[in-house]
């Protein structure tokens, strides 16, 4: 198959599969926790604050992040980020297995994650198409969209076994392993690519011209205004940037932060339907990245992107309605393929369009611009959820996420993006 094509080539494949052991162990701690903090405390606004904290260090920090991995080995960055984080998650998998572990310490990690996250999210975009053959490039990006889902399809469901059963302590431990397996997948590339060791080197003769931190700073500030001047020459990248801090904060914040609670208190349901929602919600990502990744390019993309958007505000309101559980089951595998389409068309874009020298800058302002209003969003409808319930805040979500689309397809850069 076409989509598998990029596995041929070592790095990528390394890289690929780290990441994916990473992502399954992520999976089964979303629901641990998601399911965690509702028996704990059973509000919403905790949830809320549990997200918000792990947003509000990545935003502050990502700049800086685009900065480093512009100018720093990216491999590096990424393996220290997995060792931290599987560091973090052992001390909170000790704290549960001890039946110690409160609130405070999720909140704690929330933070170390963010700011952990502001790192390697550019630095693992940014050495895609750096490690990857150009014409292997759509096969990677499929392949890595592919990595998120197919984990999301066992994750949930393992996940909320493990929950179900009293293994939540076990089920951050196994996060925990996942990140120290992904390292040691990253181990050798480490070691052995040149690419890293010309960045590298490249990253040392920086340090040897800079005579001072005003110097440095001055320099890093560039390299940000640099990212800036690139992203506001395009009017689809930039465009879509500030749709999508709104769409966000409209769709995914209560997404995050409501479905559990609707689940519990409106369907009546417990957290293996949860975990059906995250599996079958993958299946359809999967399916999505599968079928784009047979095409070594896609056509009228803005339109199609843009469809996408506007077909999950629609779905929410399938949410907000209590429509029969079969059909939101079923409209959660319309979200995951909606969710293929637009993650591969931005990407393949962003790729295409910005010089790769520039892309961990880019796609630092891009994580800055999109998440801006997340924490906000976050805490919003935390406090919504539990003032007027989950189903009105899919009804609001919804509603303003098809206003957003609309208002990006009223745009001639975003239609006629082909």
């Amino acid at each position: 198959m076409n989509v598998l094509r990029s596995l041929k080539h070592r790095p990528f494949a390394l890289l690929w599969s780290g990441q994916t052991i990473s992502r399954l162990g992520d999976s089964l701690y979303r629901i641990a926790l998601a399911w965690w903090v509702l028996e704990k405390t059973g509000s919403a606004v905790a949830m809320g604050t549990v997200l918000v904290l792990s947003q509000i260090p990545l935003l502050i920090f990502v700049l800086i992040g685009g900065v480093v991995v512009d100018r720093f080995p990216r491999i590096r960055i990424m393996f220290i980020s997995d060792v931290l984080s599987g560091l973090v998650i052992t001390f909170v998998a000790v704290f549960s297995w001890l039946d110690i572990l409160e609130l405070w310490h999720i909140y704690a990690a929330s933070i170390i994650f963010g700011f952990v996250e502001a790192f390697f999210f550019p630095a693992y975009q940014a050495v895609i198409p750096q490690l990857t053959p150009k014409d292997m490039l759509t096969s990677a990006n499929s392949l890595n969209g592919l990595s998120q889902r197919m984990t999301g399809i066992i994750g949930p469901a393992i996940g909320a076994a493990l929950v179900a059963s009293g293994g939540t302590s076990l089920t951050f431990g196994l996060d925990a392993l996942s990140f120290f397996i992904s390292a040691l997948f990253v181990f050798p590339l480490l070691r052995g690519n040149a690419l890293e060791t010309q960045s590298a080197q490249s990253a040392d003769e920086t340090l040897r011209r800079s005579k001072s931190v005003r110097e440095t700073l001055k320099q890093g500030m560039d390299d940000i205004r640099q990212g800036f001047t690139v992203i506001m020459a395009i009017p689809w990248i930039w465009i879509t940037i500030l749709i999508y801090g709104f769409v966000n904060m409209s769709e995914a914040s209560p997404r995050a932060v409501a479905m559990p609670f609707f689940i519990k208190n409106d369907l009546g349901a417990d957290v293996s339907l949860l975990g059906i929602f995250g599996t079958v919600f993958s299946i359809g990502f999967v399916i999505g990245a599968i079928v784009l990744g047979q095409f070594k390019r896609l056509r009228k993309r803005g339109l199609m992107a843009y469809a996408t958007t506007l077909t999950q505000g629609i779905l929410l309101l399938f949410f907000a309605f209590k429509f029969p559980t079969p059909v939101l089951i079923g409209s959660m595998f319309i979200y995951g393929f909606s969710f293929s389409v637009f993650g591969m068309i931005w990407n393949n874009t962003l790729q295409e369009m910005v010089p790769h020298e520039m892309l961990g800058r880019v796609y630092s302002i891009d994580a800055l611009g999109s998440f801006v209003l997340m924490p906000i969003g976050f805490a919003i409808a935390g406090w919504a959820t539990d003032l007027i319930g989950a189903p009105m805040v899919f009804l609001i979500g919804g509603s303003a996420t098809i206003l957003l689309a609309l208002l990006g397809l009223s745009h001639p850069a975003i239609r006629n993006l082909d």
